[in-house]
Order: C-alpha cells, then structure tokens, then sequence
C-alpha cells in the first residue's frame, strides 16, 4: 500500500472534538488505500505548560528529565487519536519515540534525528494496522533516554518518517490553510500560494514566517519529500492548501515570492574594535558560545586602525550578548570603547527564486523604503533573499509597502 504521513499541530487536536475532526481526515485517507503515518503534536498549551513546570523547580533543571516531563504531551495526544480511530473501526496503534524506534543524538532538548528503522511499523502494517499514531517531537538517545527535537520538532518528525517510508506526500495540518504571501494579519491583501519553492519556504521560515519549522524544510528539501501546508479548520479539495516542492515543479511565479519579517530583533555595536586578523573569531566565538544568535554582520571601514562591528540577534539574548562582550573583554580577547543596542528594530525581507535571474530586486525595495521615509539600518543579501533592519514602529508600514510595490496580490 502507499503510505501517506499526516501530522497534526497543536490547535489541531487542542480539544477531544477537535481530534476526532482529524481522526475523520485520517479514515478519508485510509478509505482511499494508504497506510497512514499521523504525526500528533500536544494539545494546544500543554507544552507550554510543562515547560513552566519544569523551569518552576528549577533554573539550572536537568535537561534529561525535561525531556521526559515535556515530551508527555504528545504521548496523551497520540493515545487518544488511536483511541478515536479504533472507535470508528479503523485499525489503529499509538506509537512513543522510543517504540518506534526514531533514534537520535544526545543532546537533550535540541535532538537531532539519525535513524528511523522502518521493521516495526512496517511489520504492523502487514498484520493489518492501518494507522500508525507517531508521538512527534521525541525520540530516543543511544543511552536509551527519551530525547526531544526542540520546539516545533514535530514537523521535522513528519518529514523525516515520510523520507524513512518513502511516503507519497507528507500533509501538514494546521490553523492556517496554507503559505501566503505575507502575513493576513498584517496585509489584508496577502495571497494564499499554490506552491512554493523549497529554497523559498527554507528562506521565509528563518526569516519569520511561523508556517513551517526551518528544519522540517530543510529535510523535505534534502530528500524530496513533497510537502503540503493545510487548514485543519477547513473542508478540503484535491488542490487545497500550499505545495512546497521543488522549483522545477513550479512553471512560473512572481520574482518575489513574500515578504516575511521579525519583530523582536535587536541590533548591536561594537564601538572602535581593534582591526586585526582573528578579531571576528574573538567576537563571535564567545556570542556563539553563550548561545547568542547572531544574524546580520556589518563591519564598517577600518580608520587608524579600529572599525566598528555591527550584528544582529534577538532581543531577547541581548543580556546574554552583553555578558558574552563584557568577558571577553575583562579577558583580554577584544578590546572595545563601547557596545551600543538598539532593542527597538525589527527584520523585513524579500524571497524569490526569481531573482536569480533579475536585476533591481534590491533598488526597488530600498526607493519603496525610500518613498515612505523609513531609514534602513543593517542590509544583507543573498541569491534569493535581501533582508533589512529598519525602526520596529515602521514594520508594518515596511511590509505593506514591500507587499504592494511587488504586486504580490497577483499571480505571476
């Protein structure tokens, strides 16, 4: 039979009603001769909620036993989505990480996915199973310990099991039915995508856009998996939702594909760093060593001998980068006049596979700027992607402008 991976997020089986809704999508597909992988998230909330638990006993918890406490959610989810579907007779199992067995690193709370042994589901298919209930999110560590992918890991999970299986598709269900243009909230005139790009969604997904976790991507692009972003809310057609699939499947489309953005991003700078070979690496090194984020690198011309270094990071980490700044300095590793922050900036970009092949992406998005009299702070660019900083107060402005200029209402 052909196997088909569903999976299911959070506000998708936030209530038992609300699994049923996904357990009647799952018995369509049955009804149509697959072997189903559903892929289950935790209920709405409830992550959040054991996180907190956790972090309440203590701040410097044991990563192992987090991963224990907060992995449980998607195991009630799963449970209870077999439970559904044996109900309405469809031959169904829950499956734990564990179980399965989806084999990882070690590396608590941020696990890498290296192994799916295909035997045992697979063996249950035989037997007659149809669906396989997957607990996303979780794996096992070699030492036999329950690990978890990080947040938003269950899209990676689905991926991976629908390269592990070979499946024809792997569907995404969500609260939104599809990739858009922008954000609708933002721009009312956002456009829902038929399809989208690998390198393009790879891209927007990094760059903001919530659809879809950057790793999830980035796997279905290693290994071809064809995604689809859908509406669990919503009926649904044979051509429903967002395919993300290789560009070549794409016959034409706008030079620019949407406009995502960031909102809390903050920019720093160090003031008269001394110009030398291996001061990058003695900035860097220690922002990556305390978990700073860094983004966006702007180092200005070098006079008498001392520049000025500009990067970007969430403004969240900016004490963390502080921190990681002022030790290096007391060290002796870099020295510095001083290090500025500006907490109040946020990141609008550009995406389109078109602009490989066109000229004057770049000074079209900044005269659009330009004309509505935003200042652009920080600008980096790639082959399909330019990215600025600009005042957070002007965002949404930015992204509107950006929205209209590139008439991404209309299909190219």
């Amino acid at each position: 039979m052909p196997t088909l991976v569903m999976k299911f997020g959070g506000t998708s089986v936030a209530t038992l009603d609300r699994i049923r809704r996904a357990a009647k999508r799952v018995g369509v597909e049955v009804a149509k001769g697959y072997d189903v992988i559903v892929i289950v998230s935790a209920m709405a909330g409830k992550t959040n909620e054991l996180v907190g638990w956790v972090e309440e006993t203590s701040p410097l918890f044991d990563a192992r036993e987090y991963d224990a406490v907060v992995s449980s959610g998607e195991n009630v989810t799963a449970g209870l989505m077999a439970l559904i579907l044996q109900e309405m007779d469809v031959p169904a199992r829950s499956w734990q990480g564990w179980q399965v067995p989806l084999k990882t690193n070690s590396v608590h709370s941020a696990a890498r996915i290296e192994e799916i042994p295909t035997d045992n589901i697979n063996t249950k298919f035989a037997e007659g199973m149809k669906v396989a209930v997957v607990a996303g999110f979780q794996g096992v560590s070699p030492e036999g310990r329950i690990t978890t992918l990080g947040r938003g890991g269950s899209d990676t999970t689905a991926v991976a099991f629908a390269a592990a299986f070979d499946a024809e598709r792997c569907d995404i269900y969500t609260d939104v039915d599809g990739v858009y243009t922008t954000d609708p909230r933002i721009e009312d005139k956002a456009r829902k995508l038929d399809k989208i790009a690998f390198e393009e969604m790879l891209e927007l997904a990094s760059l903001g856009a919530k659809v879809l976790q950057t790793r999830s991507v980035e796997l279905a692009m290693r290994f071809g998996v064809r995604l689809r972003v859908l509406s669990s809310f919503e009926e649904q057609s044979d051509d429903a939702g967002t395919l993300v699939c290789p560009e070549e499947e794409i016959m034409e489309s706008n030079v620019v594909a949407g406009v995502a953005y960031q909102r809390d991003e903050a920019k720093m700078t160090l003031i008269s760093v001394a110009d030398r070979p291996g001061i990058a690496a003695a900035i860097f090194v220690p922002l990556s060593e305390a978990g700073v984020n860094v983004d966006m690198i702007v180092q200005n011309i070098s006079e008498e001998g001392r520049t000025d270094m500009t990067f970007s990071c969430p403004v969240d980490q900016v004490a963390r980068a502080e921190k990681a700044m002022a030790d290096a300095k007391a060290s002796g590793e870099i020295n510095f006049h001083d290090l500025l922050a500006d907490t109040d900036v946020a990141k609008v970009s550009v995406v389109g596979i078109g602009m490989r092949s066109h000229t004057g992406v770049a000074a079209k998005m900044f005269e659009v700027l330009s004309n509505e009299g935003i200042n652009i702070k920080v600008i980096t660019t790639s082959e399909i992607k330019i990215s600025v900083l600009v005042d957070r107060k002007y965002m949404e402005l930015a992204v509107q402008a950006l929205h209209d200029a590139f008439e991404l209402d209309k299909v190219g």
